[in-house]
């Protein structure tokens, strides 16, 4: 089985017909997509201005397609050393149980469906360098009350079952997905329709 590097050379490959240079562009979404495989490709057939079906399109606007989706790939892979190192430490030092993120974070591991969206016609519209450095800088900074993409306050649970990393939180602003560790337990609490108790006033 071809890997992204392969693949990407293909697409590259002046010598390879237009079909194939596609077709080793979709298939290089079998190994990272950030929105998911439909998501992805839906993205970058809009940005770049080829159809999801078109097997003659330009071979400059499929470079241009590659280019972007491995400028986000070197983000999240960039994210994953981090992270790695950062286990290897808290193991070292007798940390064994990982927390919710990490077990997020070992679900989507190599980064495919990192911002999944479930609509595969509803997802960012920014380049995808931007939309995974934005995921990523949440990860780094902790729960916060908005969508980490676009920052937008209307975040709706998607039903399923519970230990599956593409059900939770949605943005119903940019379609993303949202890891349950970046957003606060009050913000979680309103994505399910709970208002959390107001404490009581002392006098």
């Amino acid at each position: 089985m071809a890997g992204f590097r392969s693949l990407a050379r293909q697409v590259r490959d002046p010598g390879c017909d237009t079909a194939l240079r596609r077709y080793s562009l979709r298939k290089c979404l079998e190994r990272f997509a950030p929105y998911g495989h439909r998501a992805t490709w839906d993205h970058l057939c809009r940005r770049h201005g080829f159809g999801p079906e078109d097997r003659e399109a330009d071979p400059s606007r499929l470079v241009a397609a590659l280019d972007e989706l491995e400028a986000a790939r070197t983000v999240w892979l960039a994210y994953e050393e981090e992270f790695a190192e950062r286990r290897r430490r808290e193991k070292h030092g007798g940390l064994r149980r990982p927390g919710g993120l990490d077990e997020w974070h070992r679900r989507i591991w190599g980064g495919n469906g990192v911002a999944r969206c479930d609509d595969p016609a509803h997802h960012p519209a920014e380049p995808l360098p931007e939309v995974v450095g934005r995921l990523v800088a949440a990860l780094r900074r902790g729960p916060g009350e908005l969508c980490p993409v676009c920052a937008g306050p209307h975040i709706e649970w998607r039903g399923g079952p519970a230990d599956e990393p593409w059900f939770g939180p949605a943005c119903g602003d940019c379609g993303v997905l949202i890891p349950r560790a970046v957003l606060t337990p009050r913000a979680l609490a309103r994505t399910r329709g709970v208002v959390p108790a107001r404490l009581a006033s002392v006098a």
